[in-house]
């Protein structure tokens, strides 16, 4: 029986984002120093990313991480989709921690185990376990996370393979009740349109952004789904919004949308970047 390595090693850096550290870091600060983002206000619950190669999108990252730059959060959930294909609707790592330049990502298995009693309790597939994955959408938003953040945090990674609105409003029931009175913060990974010339892509992604900041899980699911709009992680963004609904949250913002034709400068074949912030606004 082979072992599993207690550490996840990066299979992204050096190519995705850079392998050295000092790079990495700096690239990160310019990123996050050159957004300006509107005030909240309100207490932030969550984030919605992208997560394509930071050349490409980390400037709109930037967008979504600056709202947490020198914060502390105890815990974060990052939500996902899984790109490669397997039979689950849910899955989780079975690493201890994910390795990046800028150092380990310890997972909490005890939440994990938890939240899997709890839907095997509730009759739902739990969350798979997955070794030596390749996934770059999870991985990918770690690097912001270590350099926005001021003091590590314990990680809970979750890949969504599921569009069943039924079994994601559970899941995030149930994981809502997991995490609430924590001091936790939610990411939902996601880039929006594929490879539309650039008109045809704004088009596109403004449908699916206003599903998002309208928070509506469901209306991201079902513009998918009819295909109005795209998110190759509406599942991962789905099950963020419920989730964040069930903690309190009441409002979504749009805090940056681009494409990757800003950096490619090919405006014929883009992908679809947006960075959004989920908060809990108090009642006037």
């Amino acid at each position: 029986m082979n072992q599993i390595n207690p550490v996840r090693p990066s299979p992204i850096a050096g190519s995705w984002y850079s392998s050295n550290a000092d790079q990495l870091r700096e690239e990160i600060e310019g990123y996050l120093s050159s957004a300006t983002n509107p005030e909240l206000n309100g207490q932030l619950v969550g984030l919605i990313a992208p997560h394509a190669g930071y050349l490409y999108s980390g400037k709109t990252a930037g967008y979504t991480y600056q709202t947490i730059n020198g914060s502390t959060f105890d815990l974060c959930v990052v939500v996902s989709p899984l790109h490669a294909y397997l039979p689950y609707a849910l899955l989780t790592t079975a690493h201890k921690v994910y390795a990046t330049p800028l150092g380990q990502v310890e997972v909490e298995h005890e939440l994990l185990t938890e939240l899997n009693l709890r839907m095997e309790g509730a009759n739902l597939p739990t969350a798979q376990p997955l070794a030596n994955d390749k996934e770059h959408s999870l991985e990918i938003q770690l690097p912001f996370l270590q350099t926005a953040l001021v003091k590590p945090f314990r990680l809970l990674p979750l890949m969504v393979r599921s569009s069943d609105p039924g079994y994601l409003s559970k899941t995030a029931s149930i994981l809502a009740d997991l995490i609430r009175g924590k001091k936790v913060l939610l990411v939902a990974s996601t880039d929006l349109s594929h490879f539309n010339d650039e008109a045809t892509a704004v088009a596109l992604d403004q449908v699916m952004l206003k599903r998002m900041t309208d928070f509506s899980p469901e209306g991201v699911l079902q513009a998918e789904a009819n295909q109005q709009g795209f998110a190759c992680g509406s599942g991962a963004v789905a099950l963020v919004l419920w989730t964040a609904k069930a903690l309190g949250a009441n409002q979504v913002t749009l805090l940056n949308h681009s494409t990757s034709a800003r950096a490619s400068k090919d405006t014929s074949s883009v992908v679809g970047y947006g960075a959004l912030a989920i908060t809990q606004q108090e009642a006037v």
